[in-house]
């Protein structure tokens, strides 16, 4: 392992490996830190990694998700085949107002589907159901190998990180020295003042079930049902706002999901065999975060007025980035995240306005008075 480095990304979750895939691609160095390990903790490694489309009537966060979507599978499918099964997704309808929504929610999406019957339903195993909508380009991945193959050719080390120096043009990670720092470090920021940024955890877990159940596609209500692979069967996963990274569940973190699940497939001889939690990072406005980092404590106090409404020229900390927020659709958004911010960092490319973390300061500091 060197000593210097072009980019250092710091956390080895899906954000950090598609950051440092995406820079490698552009013929740089790059070394990925963790404290724990590749997709080890954190929303990553409990992520049940459905990869599908979001529905609605066109809203800018669906725009993007989709988009992150269609880059995801082309992605994952070209160059990562044998962690991506494209299953298709069945999203089943909670009502027969649901219904009525999916049906008015068909001119603004652009993704392959179609409607299946109540028979087709039950050739898929699927019960007390009388429609649904199939999504066939939609899949699951395997997160942690997934992430694994990513770095695959990419420098790894594992250190806790607990402090940044920049120091005559680089910046200091214990002997290391690195031009620029990605932080992609999930729901936890502690090396720098990113408040504004708005950072929150959400709270998932995910069970691993072995099940001889023929389930040949995946599906989602209020949880998402995998396939079965090689005679697993995730379930997963509960999205709860959380500002610890744990949460109470009397020891069954997974009873909820198992009753919902219940109610969807015939989950009579589901066996458990490994459970995940992790905290996912989502932003104050649900899109992701890629871009700059502003240097809060200069703009603070060197433009106290900014309280008040002024708009003076923002500063950035020099050569620190970020890309974070990707909520629980880590897995769909990742790919085209790091892509935007190795462009940004390599290309001197604009950051997408809709990811740019720059959106929130202002408003952050009037709510400072």
């Amino acid at each position: 392992m060197k000593k210097k480095y072009n980019t250092v990304v710091i956390g080895a979750g899906i954000a950090g490996c598609c950051s440092a895939y995406f820079l490698k691609e552009k013929g740089i160095d790059v070394l990925v830190v963790d404290r724990s390990g590749v997709s080890a903790t954190g929303g990553s490694s409990a992520a049940g990694a459905f990869i599908s489309p979001k529905i609605g009537k066109g809203s800018p966060l669906q725009t993007l998700t989709n988009e992150a979507f269609n880059f995801a599978v082309e992605f994952y499918s070209d160059r990562f085949h044998r962690y991506f099964t494209q299953t298709g997704v069945i999203r089943l309808l909670k009502d027969k107002v649901d219904a009525k929504k999916f049906m008015a929610y068909e001119k603004f999406n652009s993704a392959k589907r179609r409607v299946l019957n109540r028979d087709e339903l039950r050739e898929y195993g699927i019960k007390d159901e009388d429609i649904a909508f199939l999504f066939e380009e939609a899949g699951v991945c395997d997160a942690p190998h997934l992430c694994r193959a990513i770095i695959r050719y990419i420098d790894y080390l594992q250190y806790d990180v607990r402090e940044l120096k920049y120091i005559d043009g680089y910046w200091h990670i214990g002997s290391i020295e690195a031009q620029n720092i990605v932080l992609a470090t999930g729901y936890q920021n502690n090396l720098f003042d990113m408040r504004y940024m708005g950072v929150k955890g959400l709270w998932g877990s995910r069970g691993d079930y072995i099940s001889s159940l023929d389930l040949k596609v995946s599906m989602h209500k209020k949880i998402s049902i995998s396939s079965n692979i090689d005679g697993i069967i995730k379930i997963g996963a509960t999205h709860i706002k959380s500002k610890e990274p744990c949460i109470s569940c009397d020891g069954k973190p997974l009873k909820s999901l198992e009753k919902i699940a219940s109610t969807m497939v015939d989950s009579s001889d589901f066996r458990l065999k490994e459970t995940f939690c992790g905290m996912r990072s989502s932003s104050k406005d649900f899109f992701p975060l890629v871009g700059g980092v502003i240097d809060t404590k200069y703009m603070l106090e060197t433009y106290p007025k900014i309280l008040k409404g002024a708009k003076p020229p923002i500063k950035k900390i020099k050569n620190l980035y970020i890309c974070n927020g990707l909520g629980g659709r880590g897995f769909v958004f990742a790919p085209l995240m790091g892509k935007i911010l190795a462009d940004f960092i390599i290309d001197k490319r604009e950051i997408d306005s809709r990811v740019n973390p720059d959106r929130l300061f202002l408003k952050w500091c009037r709510k400072l008075v």
